[in-house]
């Protein structure tokens, strides 16, 4: 859309601005002319479109579009003439001015340097258009109570000021108020850990005025009882402190997610649009799909004003034009057909859109015949879709997703409008690719719907985190059929297959570790974290390692370097800033598809209790000195150990959380990140906080000491120990020998 400042109309040509107001006069135009034709009393609307007429006219001499200057007065003295007659506009004229509409659109989108060859081409067409519109007095005038209805439901209109913007912008504006949504979450995580010190604090005041009632303070020398008051002081005015910081940061924290959460809606609210800028084309290509069947339609659009995300509004557009197109062909009967069966002669289709649970819906709806469950039965067995026996016990909903498979078509035979088979799948693929549902129902001589189910933004996904071989990833919630843990038990094997039931249905088990290619060792909890993806007929039950929780993320597209990842879909940032992966569910189930066809999938109860022989325990050691590092690599590695190094504490944060070790030895000084800091990290993580740490320092006070383990290190010693086995006694004590038989 464009702006009415002068500085942004100035960024754009001439040619430019003439194209955007033939889009706009030309969708006010249609609306009026089909208002015409189903009220020819509403007088009101020839003004209009007189108006119209008139300003493209003046608009496309500016332009030098002398083909549009043709067809524009055509239209405006075919206006004229219906108004100071009492004739009125007949649908064949209608049909004309529509047919006008469509010339000054394709005339207004054509390149400057090729309007003389497409005049030249269209000579003939254009003199024809102009002739036709020429004499208005041999017209039949539309009856009322006209034969092709189409109804808008209107919304009040809301008048805003625009301002044009590059979408990439608005998307970079977009991502960075998203990841400040995702970033307030780490301050509550913070705010979290500050209230659990407090608690620490209390309890250390606590314990400190139980430790003077227990020695007696009346008995403690001068000197002590004036330590003793002076510490508990100094303890009472460090929560005093504290207290007081912590709720000023509470409130700011909370202050900080409200004005996060405000940015963001308000960019997301700049993407989005009315559901009606998509719906403009509707009422005319349904009035005429209808025209050129001899049918009678009325359609009705609700929830025009609904905010829907512009890239999924773009999407939507073809989706819906061929659910419509279906409506009309496939759905309604004839007015012959519907009187016979004591329909009123008009079909309705409504097309509806609104926000509920946090997602968009919307529903195309038609009271046609609905589609025979036998028929269409019958139809899939003829196919060869599947065998009698199975199609027999096939529901009703069940035989309804056969709609969607390609090239699938209930018409005997192939009109212009549909009948081809490619329109339902289309829809499902586009529904599908925005991380959509869609459902079909129906029911005999009653109507068929269609339910489509979308995210109200492509920027934001809701996810499912889980873990896999140490690592997150996350499932889209919308993909997901159910979560459940399962009981080992409930396990069955079929033909070298394991499965289990639910909800009536054998559900395929396969370890997600398999599938995505990672270590096969697994979790030995005895219920199996489970997430159910896939259709109806061909559901896979995926087991994970652990739940992490359902979390919203600001998805990052993969650098297209590196192509088509192999079950992703892209990738996000945490509240800490650590990426995780969005599975591609859909491909996902491909690759399962594929293992289980070529008889590679492993039996997921086996495996958890199987060996795979020895494998070699990991040890990741962090020094900034050169001479230290290899002092200890070549010391532990002696005794079997894998080794790998880090240059310091944030290069081996960094380690540690993108692969797996079974302990990691640190310095305490280093660069960027100290050991004591990293121990501290590693403890507070509920991914790493089992790995055993080792702080191996110069520093032997026992301050240090203390203060090392008092941050989570499970042993501490000084560099001095390096000449003996003081250091290989303490990695076996923490993680045993250098290879160990593992599950599978």
């Amino acid at each position: 859309m464009i702006s009415e400042r002068p500085d942004l109309l100035g960024e754009l040509s001439l040619s430019d601005i003439f194209r955007a107001e033939v889009e706009s006069q030309a969708a006010s135009m249609t609306e009026d002319l089909l208002a015409l034709e189903r009220d020819p009393a509403a007088t009101h609307r020839l003004r209009e479109l007189m108006r119209g007429a008139h300003s493209l006219k003046g608009a496309a001499r500016i332009v030098n579009r002398d083909p549009a200057v043709r067809v524009a007065h055509a239209m405006e003295d075919c206006l004229v003439a219906a108004q100071r007659s009492d004739v009125g506009l007949s649908q064949g004229r209608i049909d004309d001015l529509l047919g006008g509409i469509d010339l000054l659109t394709q005339i207004a989108n054509l390149p400057d340097d090729a309007v003389a060859k497409w005049e030249s081409d269209h000579h003939d067409e254009i003199a024809l258009f102009v002739k036709s519109l020429s004499s208005l007095n041999e017209e039949v005038v539309i009856p009322k109570g006209p034969a092709i209805e189409n109804t808008v439901t209107r919304e009040p209109r809301t008048t805003t000021r625009d301002l044009r913007i590059g979408v990439d912008n608005l998307n970079r504006l977009l991502g960075l108020a998203g990841e400040s949504v995702v970033a307030s979450h780490c301050l509550d995580a913070f705010a979290t850990d500050l209230s659990r010190f407090k608690r620490m604090q209390d309890d250390l005041a606590y314990g400190l005025h139980g430790l003077r009632n227990s020695l007696g303070f009346a008995d403690l020398n001068e000197r002590t009882r004036g330590q003793l008051l002076d510490l508990q002081k100094k303890v009472t005015v460090c929560q005093d402190f504290f207290s007081r910081h912590l709720g000023e940061f509470e409130l700011f924290e909370r202050r900080y997610y409200h004005l996060a959460t405000r940015s963001y809606q308000e960019v997301l609210d700049c993407r989005m649009r009315p559901f009606s800028d998509g719906t403009r084309g509707f009422a005319r290509m349904v009035r005429d799909a209808a025209r050129r069947l001899g049918k009678k339609i009325n359609l009705e659009i609700v929830g025009q004003t609904t905010p829907v995300d512009s890239d999924i509004l773009k999407s939507l557009e073809t989706s819906l034009g061929h659910l419509l197109r279906n409506a009309v062909d496939h759905g309604i009967e004839t007015p012959a057909d519907r009187r016979r069966i004591g329909k009123s002669e008009t079909g309705t289709i409504r097309l509806e859109t609104r926000h509920r649970a946090g997602m968009l819906l919307i529903e195309v709806t038609d009271d046609g015949h609905g589609i025979d469950a036998e028929s269409l039965r019958r139809v899939v067995i003829e196919k060869g879709l599947t065998t009698d026996e199975v199609a027999v016990k096939l529901s009703e909903p069940e035989l309804l997703e056969f709609v969607f498979l390609p090239g699938f078509t209930l018409k005997e035979t192939v009109t212009e409008i549909s009948g081809r088979g490619v329109g339902l799948d289309a829809v499902q693929t586009m529904i599908r690719h925005v991380g959509g549902t869609v459902r079909v129902t129906s029911q005999p001589a009653q109507g068929t719907k269609f339910q489509l189910q979308l995210p109200l933004t492509l920027s934001v996904l809701r996810t499912l985190l889980v873990e896999i071989a140490g690592e997150p990833y996350a499932f889209p919630v919308t993909r997901i059929n159910r979560v459940l843990k399962l009981p080992r038990n409930r396990i069955e094997s079929i033909e070298g297959r394991e499965h289990f039931t639910y909800d009536h249905q054998q559900i395929g088990l396969v370890a997600a570790r398999q599938v995505l290619g990672l270590s096969a060792r697994s979790t030995r909890d005895g219920e199996l974290p489970v997430v159910i993806i896939g259709e109806k007929n061909a559901r896979y039950g995926v087991v994970v390692d652990k739940f992490l929780g359902e979390r919203e993320l600001v998805i990052r597209a993969l650098d297209p370097r590196l192509g088509k990842v192999k079950d992703i879909n892209g990738a996000a940032l945490m509240a800490d800033q650590s990426p995780v992966l969005i599975i591609d569910v859909e491909d996902l189930a491909r690759s399962i598809e594929n293992l289980a066809s070529g008889g590679r999938l492993a039996h997921v109860s086996r495996n958890l209790g199987s060996k795979v022989g020895p494998i070699q325990k990991r040890v990741l050691v962090a020094d900034d000195s050169l001479t230290v590092r290899e002092l200890e690599r070549k010391l532990i590695e002696s005794k079997g150990y894998k080794v790998e190094v880090a240059v310091d504490g944030m290069d081996a944060w960094n380690a540690v959380r993108t692969g797996h070790y079974d302990l990691v030895v640190t310095d305490v000084d280093m660069p960027r990140l100290d050991g004591i800091e990293l121990v501290t990290l590693i403890k507070k993580d509920v991914r790493l906080n089992a790995t055993p740490t080792l702080i191996v320092s110069y520093k032997d006070r026992e301050a240090d000491r203390r203060r090392g383990l008092e941050a989570g290190a499970d042993y501490y010693l000084t560099k001095g120990s390096f000449h003996d086995t003081t250091l290989l006694r303490a990695i076996q004590d923490l993680i045993g020998d250098a290879f160990e038989d593992r599950d599978c």
